[in-house]
Parts: structure tokens; sequence; C-alpha cells
């Protein structure tokens, strides 16, 4: 079976370009083969493989293909990168000059992954980074001779193993061609005015679960997050910020929007409703995740994947943070019980 090539593509776009004209080069990569990825505001995937047999060219000779009609019919300065999966791929256009081309051949992926400084390799964030030259582990060969049970002690089961395989190189994400969203909105509107920061702390995680159930749900991960809290004058108030890495999970997102909402400096505010919107989604499979620092982030992915099974089983509301309790529920059986304050997530950053 033929090795897979995948082309990675970044359109450097003039500045305040429309959207217009990334889709019309879209087009242009898919006058080379259907297996197209948006990676939007400037960025594209293509499976090549079956293209080159169909063209008769070399992987070369599709990429310059490409830079040469992107430059030729819109003035765009392109730059590709080919490997035998998107992850080597990604990496290998981050470290390509401006309008040229880099090709790496299956024989040749380690003696050119190994030399790379940890921060390169994908689902390394800062904080995994500088964990990581904490034990002396500098490079993505050292963290390939790394044993994957000290990874896994180090950073959990499923990043621990991730991490292993991405060191040496495997990704087995495919590249998919369908459409994502934009963005993905949930509110909530009071019966009555609410000045008490307790109920609008239990909203923001209300939305917060419901929007990392949606994504996760349509398999998509959100890049940002904006808060918009509407007051009894029907004036107001909006704050967006971008993620540290793209997530559908509850956890950073509740971190964020609590982080949102101690930025609007509320002073007894007569808030009537709370939407929580996340922005710039992507398929997940393609989203960069910080890999977990610790045994509690197991632990917490572990109940939400449990309370995905329950609510695909039973439907919404199955399984729900304490936090979340109606009044009724929390003080039933326990005379003047009130319903717990929704508990701030680690503020380690924005991990999934």
């Amino acid at each position: 079976m033929n090795e897979r090539r995948i082309l990675h593509v970044h359109f450097h776009l003039p500045h305040h370009t429309g959207e217009a004209l990334f889709a019309q080069l879209l087009m242009l990569a898919e006058d080379i083969t259907p297996r197209v990825q948006p990676i939007p505001p400037d960025a594209a995937h293509l499976d090549i493989t079956g293209a080159l047999r169909y063209w008769r060219r070399t992987p070369e000779d599709i990429a310059a293909l490409l830079r040469l009609r992107t430059m030729a019919l819109h003035g765009v300065l392109t730059t590709c990168a080919i490997a035998p999966n998107r992850m080597l791929a990604t990496m290998a256009a981050a470290a390509t000059a401006p309008g040229t081309t880099t090709v790496i051949e299956g024989g040749h992926v380690q003696a050119w992954l190994r030399p790379l400084p940890v921060a390169a390799l994908h689902g390394v964030g800062p904080a995994s980074t500088k964990k990581l030259r904490t034990y002396g582990l500098h490079t993505i060969g050292d963290v390939a001779d790394t044993p994957v049970a000290t990874l896994i002690r180090l950073f959990g089961a499923a990043a621990g193993r991730a991490l292993h395989a991405h060191a040496h190189g495997q990704d087995l994400r495919t590249v998919q061609t369908q459409a994502v969203a934009k963005s993905l909105g949930a509110d909530r509107a009071f019966d009555h005015d609410v000045l008490d920061p307790a109920e609008h702390r239990r909203a923001l995680l209300d939305l917060a679960e419901e929007l990392g159930a949606r994504l996760r749900d349509g398999q998509q991960a959100a890049s940002g997050l904006e808060l918009s809290v509407r007051y009894a004058d029907r004036t107001s108030t909006t704050r967006s910020r971008t993620l540290n890495e793209p997530t559908a999970h509850t956890r950073p997102l509740a971190a964020t929007a609590y982080d949102l909402y101690t930025l609007l400096g509320l002073q007894r505010a007569r808030v009537r409703a709370i939407s929580l919107r996340a922005h710039g989604l992507r398929p997940a499979a393609q989203a960069t995740q910080q890999l977990a620092l610790g045994p509690g982030d197991d632990h917490a992915l572990a109940i939400e994947a449990v309370t995905d099974r329950a609510r695909a089983r039973y439907g919404p509301g199955t399984l729900r943070p304490a936090a979340l309790a109606t009044a009724k529920q929390a003080s039933r059986g326990i005379p003047g019980a009130k319903p717990p304050l929704p508990a701030l997530p680690p503020r380690e950053g924005n991990r999934p």
C-alpha cells in the first residue's frame, strides 16, 4: 500500500482579507484533489495520495502547481509542506520559509523529527514544555526515548500515550472534508432580576456544561469564548477571550467563563440573561490539545466521559454537577440546606 501524502498549505493572505478570497483559494486546492480540509482563516490540509497517481506528478510538482496557481490567479504567496501524516505536515510547514516547499519522506521522519525542541511537537503547550524540560527532556528525541510508562506517570494515561505516539511521528487523523460551524451558543434568561453573583456563576457553569456537551457530540473544539450579560434596563455587556488551546471540555470552558465574568466587575447588577458563545470552531481531531498535567485531569475527563455516555443513553441532565442542583433538590432531606456554590476549576491554564 502506498504511503499517505498529506500536503499542508499556508496561504499568506493580505491583512483584512475577507472570507471570499480564502474560499477561492480552497477551490484551487479542490481542483487538485477533492480531499481538502479547510483550516480557517488561512490554511488547509490536502490528502494528495490519490492525486499523485491521477496527475502523474511528484509531491513537489503538486505543491509547485498549487503555489503557481495561487500566485498567478490571486497574487497570494503560499507555503507548502508534505509528509506522511497531518501532524508532520503541519510541523514541517511551521519550519518552512514562506513561498517554499518542504517534503519529508517516510524514511526520513525520525532524522527530521528527533532534533526538534519539545515545544514544536503536536499537543505540547507551554506548561507541558516547562514540565518536560524540568525532567531533562528538551528534544522530541528525548521524549521518544522515554518509556511510555514514565510519560503516563507524568501526564496521565491518555496524554502520556498520545505524547509517546507523537514523539515517534505517529498521527492517525485523516483529512476531513465536512464543513464546520463557525460558532455555537447557549443562553439562560432569568424569570426576574438576579443580583446574586452565585446565581450568575451557576448559570455560567450550566452554559459551559451545555456548550461542552454539544461540542463533544459534534466532534468539534472551540478556539475562543464570548460572554454576554443583559441587564434589567436592556443594556448588555460583552467580553471575549481566545483560549490557550482549542477544547471541547467543560472545565476549561467554565474557567474561562468565570474569568470573563470577573472582568465585568459587576456590583449588584440586575441581570436578566446570560449567554455564552464558543467561536473559532474546528474539528476536534484537528485541535492541538494541551497535555494533562496531573491525575486530576484524567479524573475529570473520565467523569466527563461517563456523563456523556449517560446523556446519550438517558437524555440531557441525567448527571449534573452538584453546584447545578436546584434548591429543592439540594435541600431534600436536609432542612435549611442550600445549593453549593460552583467551584472554580484549577487555574493552571485552559487545559482540556
